[in-house]
């Protein structure tokens, strides 16, 4: 018996997001067959029916597990359709027969036709609502249709009416169908659109957020592409919005998730942490979380009806759930039955502090801190209280005592506590008044400035109290002296000086030198001289830094009287004193104590039979029963008997000697120890600041701070950024160490005769022409080829080859050959030498080169038959001042040639009324000590300096750039050639290349003497 054929009916079943069509003739499916012929349909593409204008690709063949009647479980081809594809072909589909009157649609595709309807009236009408959500690993951003209370009665029928086919396997409910074909049916529309909407002008990061969400809303795959932190946080407020925009619309409360920390009051107490709702639109209506969970009137409130009750708890499972996922200490809350808070101790509220407020921010939750928990720093504070006097503090000076703590809101930490928070690496600190946030990488840096203090700044003398009270020493040490109301010296046996003033002496050093200190002190009758009034000021200069035990720099131009002012000092105070000075000065200070201070011991420490050390230390022939020792910087670092001796006095003359502290002589200085230290020098700086540190370090140690600390502070921002407020604040740390006065006060000297500066220009021969030209081609071809190290090099070889042509081709040749006839600047300085023998004048001729000096002398010998002495750094100390002598005292010529690293400094030699200097050195103030070997005390006439240039040449530029400088010099900034080297090629080419309208001596045309007086 057969059965008779009854025709299949398309089924619908809904399935992870699709709708699968599949056949059904009440005993077994379809074929696949069926399925893509349409069940009687050409095609399974659709064409524009009103609000869809695009062809449609309804879906793909495939096949689902389904539980069938009477047959159970079953693999079933289907056609499975996208949300767009389904509503689409829904809603072209016959609502009940085809031709013929045969049943083709079943009650399940009637139903989906119907969903379909609606979700396609919603989208069309406007009612639809953006959100942001986390879907698995993904934030997605999709369209959920916005209901009001009569679509969700409707809803709800729907739902009733459901056939159980559409479910088949599904847990999908009709709400779930609905926002997807709503989210379908919008994001394919848009993206067919192309819309793009203006996301206005915000913060970049929200920016992109926005045009991040848009773009998922209007594509078919949802995903939120993310980005950076600041993208994230941005998503997420964004996504929170939207939410509150969507619970408005639905007329439900919209809150906000709030955490609040209590601080305890005691240090031992728990820290608490409250789960609150706030709401949205008004902050002043908020409740708890227990106030939730009982229904009390707070909540309800917040909650506007008690049919909204559940949203509170719902939005307080899901505070909980984030703070439990995303903030680590919180995650116990996720255990609790009704979670309310939590107790924190002070670890798990440092962690708390550490990561919430950025996790918070993130998650949308806000945070309520107490107001009065602020960010402290931890600082290192020091109080300084005298240390008792004893024989040797009584001579010299007093040292101070200081107590090191590491403090916050000026409370001293305990070293247990610091080491608590420093090994948990925490932030929170009760400092017994109070809790505070620390940095943990400060706290850190604290400890280590403290212990570094304690080690080595428990006892300080005066000079590294100053500069630890003044802040040189570490930025984060403060250096308390109120302690120290009496200075050294005016203890219970001292009358204390008035005019000291209130406070302490530390802090009125540091506010600047008082007048009265610089009143004129009177030379004592055992300095057999007469000092100028400035000198007598100067002498008041370094008593009182005498009494607080502290050094100074006396820079006084040369010429003024520094060796004189220093021996009224030295013969004033016990002895020994010692005296560190270049080999050509040693005389003099040898000659100027038996004139001023005859009654002073003076032994020099110099030659082959001078005092040393034995092996074990003692000291063969001591030294101590000389109450002035003169001896070099050279001896110095090699004999260490001079360190075995605890001096009163130690001066250090021409003291640019210590400019550098990498030096063996300025390691020496620093060893040997004394109760004052002096420094004499016309130059505290040459070339650079860190030469200014290294004189005051060795004078006042740790008075301006470590050298790394002292580039940082003042070398970096004065030589690269001229800051003026670092310049400034320099001046005033150092004013009252460094004295300094100049000759261009005439008030000083009234009886000082006139220097006239000039520059003699000279034109270079065709020979030298042609030389230079040679060297500057080669130089920048070199300057582009070459980097780094090789590169200064050259430069700085070339540069010094340029001025050698310039002085004359036989010393850049180095050949030997004639002189005359060859160099401009030589024909020039024949005419000048010429004029000052005519009138019967002394002169000095300086220059930078040893060679040039030899061919200077041999050309005078010829030229002027003058057998001219030659001072330079090969003579020996008892042929230099024979030399000295015999100038002065006119038994010799009438011309002394120097060169000027042996002869530029240290030396009288006031017989000249005439300067030469051949060749120019880059420094000014090289030459202005050079030249203030004539124009000093005792000079009667005019001194006139003549200064040689080649016209047209490197020096003629050069000379530009030093006036442009002195300004900077006369700040204590200098300049030395090394900055020559670091000039662009352009640069050097500018500075170098030949002026061709300079005319030479080949074409007869020879310049005169220009300039005038400076």
């Amino acid at each position: 018996m057969t059965r008779d054929r009854v025709p299949h009916v398309a089924q619908g079943t809904w399935r992870s997001g699709a709708l699968h069509v599949w056949g059904w003739d009440g005993h077994a499916p379809a074929s696949t067959a069926w399925l893509y012929g349409g069940f009687g349909r050409n095609s399974w593409t659709g064409a524009d029916n009103g609000w869809h204008d695009t062809p449609v690709s309804y879906g793909a063949l495939a096949r689902l597990e389904l539980e069938l009647p009477d047959v159970g479980r079953r693999s079933v081809p289907t056609v499975k359709l996208d949300p767009y594809g389904a509503a689409v072909w829904l809603s072209e589909t016959p609502t009940r027969h085809a031709p013929g009157d045969q049943p083709m649609l079943s009650a399940s595709i009637e139903w989906f036709a119907h969903l379909t309807r609606l979700a396609v009236r919603l989208v069309s009408g406007g009612h639809l609502l953006p959100v942001v959500r986390h879907e698995g690993p993904f934030t997605v951003a999709r369209w959920v249709p916005s209901l009001d209370r009569d679509l969700e009665l409707h809803l709800e029928q729907v739902a009733a009416a459901q056939p159980p086919v559409c479910r088949n396997g599904s847990s999908a409910g009709v709400t779930d169908i609905l926002h997807t074909l709503v989210d379908g049916i919008a994001r394919a529309q848009l993206h067919h659109i192309g819309w793009r909407p203006d996301v206005g002008r915000r913060r970049q990061s929200h920016v992109q957020a926005t045009r991040a969400v848009f773009t998922a809303l209007a594509i078919p795959d949802p995903v939120v592409r993310s980005g950076s932190d600041e993208f994230e946080v941005a998503l997420g407020e964004l996504a929170r919005r939207l939410d509150r925009h969507g619970r408005r619309v639905a007329g439900e409360p919209v809150v906000r998730p709030r955490v609040r920390l209590t601080i305890p009051h005691d240090a031992a107490d728990p820290w608490q942490i409250g789960l609150e709702l706030v709401d949205d639109s008004d902050a002043g209506r908020w409740c708890t979380a227990a106030d939730v969970w009982t229904g009390n009137d707070a909540a309800l409130e917040v909650a506007g009806h008690e049919r909204h009750l559940c949203l509170l708890t719902d939005a307080l499972h899901e505070l909980v759930d984030d703070l439990s996922h995303h903030v680590e200490v919180l995650a116990p809350l996720a255990h609790q039955h009704q979670p309310t808070g939590l107790e924190l101790d002070i670890e798990h509220a440092d962690s708390f502090l550490d990561v919430a407020p950025y996790e918070l921010q993130r998650l949308g939750i806000d945070l309520i801190g107490p107001e009065h928990l602020v960010r402290a720093d931890v600082s290192v504070r020091g109080r300084a209280t005298p240390a008792p006097a004893d024989d040797r503090t009584a001579r010299f000076s007093a040292e101070a005592l200081v107590q090191w703590d590491a403090t916050v809101d000026d409370t001293a930490i305990s070293d247990a506590e610091l080491e608590r928070v420093t090994a948990a690496g925490a932030t929170l600190l009760h400092t017994g008044h109070r809790w505070v946030r620390i940095d943990p990488t400060g706290i850190r840096r604290a400890r280590d400035v403290l212990s570094e203090h304690r080690e080595h700044h428990a006892v300080v003398g005066p000079a590294a109290l100053l500069g630890l009270a003044a802040g040189e020493t570490d930025p984060g040490a403060v250096l308390d002296t109120s302690g120290l109301d009496e200075a050294p010296g005016q203890g219970a046996g001292h009358d204390r000086d008035p005019r000291h003033g209130d406070g302490d002496w530390v802090t009125a050093l540091l506010a600047g030198l008082p007048d009265h200190r610089l009143d004129e002190a009177h030379e004592t009758e055992t300095f057999t001289g007469e000092l100028r009034h400035y000198q007598r000021r100067g002498l008041a200069w370094m008593r009182f830094l005498a009494q607080l035990g502290l050094g100074g720099c006396l820079a006084d131009d040369m010429g003024l009287g520094k060796t004189a002012t220093t021996l009224a000092h030295l013969v004033d105070r016990p002895g020994p004193h010692l005296v560190v000075c270049p080999l050509s000065v040693v005389h003099n200070w040898e000659a100027e104590a038996r004139r001023f201070t005859p009654s002073l011991q003076v032994a020099v420490h110099h030659g082959s039979d001078r005092h040393r050390s034995t092996g074990d230390g003692a000291v063969i022939s001591p030294l101590v029963p000389a109450d002035l020792v003169i001896t070099t910087y050279g001896l110095l670092a090699r004999d260490t008997a001079l360190a075995e001796i605890t001096w009163s006095t130690v001066v250090l003359d021409e003291a640019q000697m210590v400019k550098n502290p990498n030096t063996k002589a300025a390691k020496a200085v620093r060893r040997v120890p004394a109760g004052q230290k002096l420094a004499l020098t016309g130059t505290p700086v040459e070339n650079r600041l860190v030469e200014l540190w290294s004189i005051l370090d060795a004078v006042n140690p740790g008075l301006l701070g470590t050298q790394t600390r002292f580039r940082e502070r003042y070398g970096m921002p004065i030589e690269r950024h001229n800051d003026p407020e670092a310049a400034e604040r320099l001046r005033r740390l150092t004013g009252p160490f460094v004295l300094r006065r100049t000759k261009a006060d005439r008030t000083l000297l009234p009886d000082l005769p006139d220097k006239i500066e000039q520059i003699a220009f000279a034109q270079m021969t065709r020979e030298q022409a042609v030389l230079y030209q040679q060297v500057v081609d080669q130089l920048l071809h070199d300057a582009d080829e070459l980097e780094g190290m090789k590169r200064r090099g050259r430069v700085l070889a070339a540069l010094t080859r340029l001025k050698q042509i310039c002085n004359h081709p036989a010393h850049a040749l180095r050949d030997g050959s004639r002189l005359t006839g060859r160099s401009g600047k030589l024909t020039r300085f024949d005419e000048l030498v010429a004029e000052l023998l005519d009138i019967d004048e002394r002169a000095l001729v300086f220059t930078q080169f040893r060679e040039m000096g030899d061919l200077l002398q041999r050309h005078i010998r010829d030229r002027f038959d003058i057998d001219a002495p030659f001072l330079h750094g090969g003579v020996a100390r008892g042929r230099r001042q024979t030399m000295v002598d015999g100038f002065q005292d006119h038994s010799a010529p009438p011309l002394l040639l120097i060169s000027l690293k042996a002869g530029g400094t240290g030396l009288n030699l006031t017989a000249a009324s005439q300067v030469i200097h051949y060749d120019r050195w880059w420094n000014p103030a090289v030459e202005d000590q050079a030249t203030d070997r004539a124009w000093r005390i005792g000079q009667d006439r005019t001194v006139n300096v003549h200064k040689l240039v080649c016209q047209g040449t490197i020096e003629e530029r050069i000379g530009q750039v030093i006036d442009e400088k002195r300004a900077l010099a006369d700040a204590v900034i200098g300049s030395g050639e090394a900055w020559l080297s670091e000039l662009s090629t352009d640069q050097l080419r500018d500075l170098v290349v030949l002026d061709r309208a300079a005319p030479s001596v080949a074409d007869r045309h020879r310049g005169t003497a220009a300039g005038g007086p400076r």
